[in-house]
C-alpha cells in the first residue's frame, strides 16, 4: 500500500529538486578568414617565384654569352663553313689557298687595318687573313654589287672595330663573311645570318688563334696591297707573333 500523501507514478528525488538536464549545446561562432595574411602569404610565394625565375633566366643568358656557347651557335648558322686551320705560319711570299675567299692558314706577316675599315678596292688575302688571326671579320663582296647595297655593308663594318669590308674579284655569290675557321656565302645583304655570324664570330677566344692582338695598321690603311701586290712586309708594321 503506498505511503499517504505520495503519488505512486511520480518520481522522487532525493535532493527535493527537478532532475538535471543535459547540458545545451555550445553554439557555433563563424571565424573570418585572415584574408591579410593570405594574401601577404601569396604575394610572398609569387615573389619568391619571380625572382627564381629571373635568377635562372640570368643564369641561362650568361651561359648563352660565353665565347665556347656563341662559337657553338656560328657553327649551327645554315650554310656556314667550319675548317680547322692546323698551320698559321707568317709568309711573305704569295700563299696558295683552298678556300676563296681565304679564311684561315698561313699569311702574311703584315695584317690589314681592321679598325671597322673600308677598303674600296680588293686587298691582298694574305694581310687580311692575319687579320682573321687577331679575331675580326672579313665582309667581301661581289665588285659589281650595286651601291646602295655597298652602303649598306658599309654601315655594318664603319665603327666596329675588328672588322674590315672589301670587293673581292671572283666571288661566287654576292656577299660572303670571313672569321678565322668560319665562312658564310649569302646572295642578299640584308640575310640575317650575316648579323649572326659578326655576333658570334667577331672577337670570339674561343675562335681567335691570337685572341687580343691589335687591329690597327696605318701604313697599310692608307696605302692597301692589292692582291697582287709585291710579297716583301711594309716596313712601318709589326707583325704579331
Amino acid at each position: 500500500m503506498a505511503a499517504k500523501g505520495k503519488s505512486p507514478n511520480r518520481p522522487s528525488s532525493v535532493s527535493g529538486r527537478p532532475p538535471r538536464r543535459g547540458a545545451p549545446r555550445p553554439i557555433a561562432v563563424s571565424q573570418p578568414r585572415p584574408w591579410g595574411l593570405i594574401a601577404a602569404t601569396v604575394a610572398v610565394v609569387v615573389f619568391a617565384a619571380a625572382v627564381i625565375g629571373y635568377a635562372v633566366v640570368q643564369v641561362r643568358q650568361k651561359a648563352a654569352t660565353t665565347p665556347e656557347a656563341k662559337a657553338a651557335a656560328a657553327a649551327k648558322i645554315e650554310g656556314i663553313s667550319v675548317v680547322s686551320f692546323p698551320s698559321r705560319q707568317h709568309k711573305p711570299d704569295a700563299v696558295t689557298y683552298q678556300q676563296s675567299p681565304p679564311f684561315g692558314g698561313d699569311h702574311d706577316p703584315e695584317w690589314a687595318d681592321c679598325t671597322g675599315t673600308v677598303y674600296p678596292s680588293p686587298i691582298r688575302s694574305e694581310n687580311a687573313v692575319h687579320s682573321l688571326e687577331h679575331g675580326a671579320v672579313w665582309i667581301t663582296y661581289q665588285p659589281d654589287l650595286p651601291s646602295g647595297d655597298v652602303d649598306k655593308l658599309r654601315k655594318r663594318v664603319e665603327g666596329t672595330d675588328y672588322m674590315l669590308l672589301s670587293p673581292y674579284p671572283g666571288l661566287k655569290s654576292k656577299v660572303s663573311v670571313q672569321s678565322w675557321g668560319h665562312q658564310l656565302f649569302v646572295d642578299s645583304v640584308d640575310d640575317k645570318r650575316l648579323d649572326e655570324f659578326v655576333k658570334d664570330l667577331r672577337l670570339n677566344s674561343a675562335t681567335t688563334p691570337e685572341f687580343g692582338a691589335q687591329c690597327t695598321n696605318p701604313a697599310f690603311k692608307a696605302t692597301p696591297r692589292p692582291p697582287d701586290g709585291s710579297a716583301a712586309a711594309s716596313p712601318s708594321a709589326s707583325a704579331k707573333p
